[in-house]
């Protein structure tokens, strides 16, 4: 899915990217290097803090819900496309999942400490 870069909305907050205290965990551990939002919170190459730990943002980009694969859903730390979207739905309810709404893919890694 294409959007002119020009055209991106505004980031929010990139210390909002992540909240969940499981999911800063995996992070940090290497089990989670994705999180789509429904909002762009980041640009290649920003760096924002998990508990002590520096976090770099590889890639962004915008994806329709309907185009998340497996792999997709493994980068986000689930085991297959639909315990993600299980995952989602549990938090915020099953009318989140529109096959057409576009959400923000943020492609990550923490920097080994040296």
């Amino acid at each position: 899915m294409d959007i002119d870069k020009q055209k991106w909305p505004d980031k929010f907050d990139i210390n909002m990217l992540v909240t969940i205290p499981e999911d800063i965990q995996k992070i940090i551990r290497g089990d989670k290097t994705a999180v789509r939002r429904n909002d762009r919170y980041a640009d290649p190459g920003d760096r924002f803090e998990l508990n002590g730990h520096t976090v770099v943002v590889e890639n962004v980009y915008p994806q329709k819900l309907r185009d998340i694969s497996d792999a997709d859903a493994r980068e986000e730390g689930y085991k297959s496309l639909e315990e993600y979207k299980q995952g989602i739905t549990s938090i915020h309810g099953e009318e989140v999942w529109d096959s057409d709404l576009v959400i923000w893919a943020h492609i990550m890694h923490p920097v080994q400490k040296g």
